[in-house]
């Protein structure tokens, strides 16, 4: 059986990238840029003012203090309409351009009017200093034309999509957003909005992986239940291996109908996994559908793709376990990891903090165990307290938690202060 390590590097031994493709500015956040950008122009393109005030030559004012005559107003959008000369002043707005023979701003704060006689009113700045150069940006000065502004295998932030606009880039070359069929099994699962029968539970996690799923930038293709027939078991698992993955809950383990990792082999699903010593999770599942162009269907005429289809990309599959908060552990550990590799994140596997436990816990088993927790960053660092949680079904003690802490196999008690690996939700 492997470590939890052991299962996240044979994830991502098996995980290739996604294709690269273009994409609207306005739907790039979070994904990876694949190109690298080079600014078109310089930024700005012209000398600028930083502020309201009036543009003026530093040489006209003694001891930052001095009488002009306003020639002219510019505002933002618009041009100067004439220099600057000996003893004059442009009134100028945050963002237009430096008229010529200008090399200071001053603030209007700085300033008060001293006449408004014709033609032109005059303006009494009252600053303790100016030098040549204050409140302007010039041209060129936050970035020059032909400057690499972001290279390849940045992921895009807000920041990143406002210099991509600045820059004029209404497209972008991205590896991939993947698309994850999600498909739950088992003959005991109803939809969220009906009252269980007997024996049944709501079909929780479909909710839960796509809300996970979306947080790690991923579409979502929900398929519903496949119920504990091979047959329907089987066109489901066919449409879902059509996406770049395919995340199944339940039917994993050993029981007589777990039928998942039967029916992936048929599928011709090469297993890379099954079982982590992991708590919760043990039975998650995980192998790979590899591209084919030239499929044989099995005797049963089961498989996902027809002869002759196109060469695609693999699509890599999870079976977690059907105990909602084992499927949420194992997606936080393995799936998100697929999902990084494929979108081209580095690293794919997310490295814990560590984190100062606040009270003293008791652990026990024979697998590292995941505990639902509680984190908070103090000026002394972070901490972490274990919330109440009595094992993987119990989804709803999961709600007061932002975090798993990892207890290590063995049983024993940590002892308020220990220091332990903390992974935030």
């Amino acid at each position: 059986m492997l470590t939890v390590s052991e299962a996240i590097a044979a994830v991502i031994a098996r995980v290739t990238r996604m294709p690269v493709v273009q994409v609207p500015l306005e739907d790039a956040l979070g994904l990876v840029l694949a190109e690298d950008i080079v600014s078109d122009l310089d930024s700005p393109p012209f000398d600028k003012a930083l502020m309201d005030g009036y543009a003026i030559r530093s040489v006209d004012l003694i001891a930052g203090c001095g009488r002009l005559r306003v020639v002219d107003e510019v505002l933002a959008g618009q041009v100067p309409h004439q220099p600057v000369g000996p003893g004059e002043a442009t009134r100028i707005m945050t963002g237009a351009p430096i008229p010529e023979g200008v090399d200071a701003v001053v603030p209007v704060e700085q300033t008060r009017m001293a006449g408004l006689e014709l033609p032109h009113p005059v303006v009494l700045i009252e600053s303790t200093a100016v030098t040549a150069g204050r409140n302007i940006l010039r041209r060129g000065k936050s970035t020059a034309k032909g400057t690499r502004v972001l290279r390849a295998g940045r992921q895009l932030r807000a920041q990143e999509i406002g210099a991509l606009a600045e820059l004029g880039k209404s497209q972008v070359a991205v590896y991939g957003r993947p698309r994850v069929a999600v498909l739950s099994t088992g003959d005991e699962l109803v939809p969220v909005n009906e009252i269980p029968g007997p024996g049944q539970i709501r079909n929780s996690n479909e909710s839960m992986l796509a809300a996970q799923l979306r947080q790690m930038g991923a579409v979502p293709v929900l398929l519903g239940v496949a119920r504990d027939d091979p047959a329907e078991m089987r066109e489901k698992i066919a449409r879902g291996l059509t996406c770049d993955v395919l995340l199944l809950s339940g039917g994993v383990s050993a029981g007589k109908l777990d039928l998942v990792p039967s029916v992936l082999a048929e599928a011709g699903v090469s297993q890379v996994f099954h079982k982590v010593q992991v708590k919760p999770g043990q039975p998650v599942w995980f192998g790979v559908l590899e591209p084919s162009s030239a499929v044989t269907p099995s005797d049963s005429g089961f498989h996902p793709f027809a002869k002759g289809d196109p060469v695609r990309s693999p699509c890599c599959v999870f079976g977690l376990p059907g105990n909602p908060v084992s499927s949420m552990v194992c997606c936080e550990l393995f799936t998100r990891t697929a999902i990084r590799r494929l979108m081209a994140i580095e690293p794919a596997a997310t490295a814990p903090l560590r984190a100062k436990l606040t009270k003293d816990h008791f652990s026990g088993g024979n697998r590292p165990t995941y505990h639902p927790a509680k984190f908070a960053q103090t000026e002394s660092g972070l901490f972490v307290e274990p919330v109440r949680w009595v094992g993987s079904a119990d989804l709803c003690g999961t709600v007061e938690a932002n975090a798993m802490v990892l207890f290590p196999e063995g049983e024993r008690t940590y002892h308020a202060g220990t220091m332990l690996d903390l992974f935030p939700w």
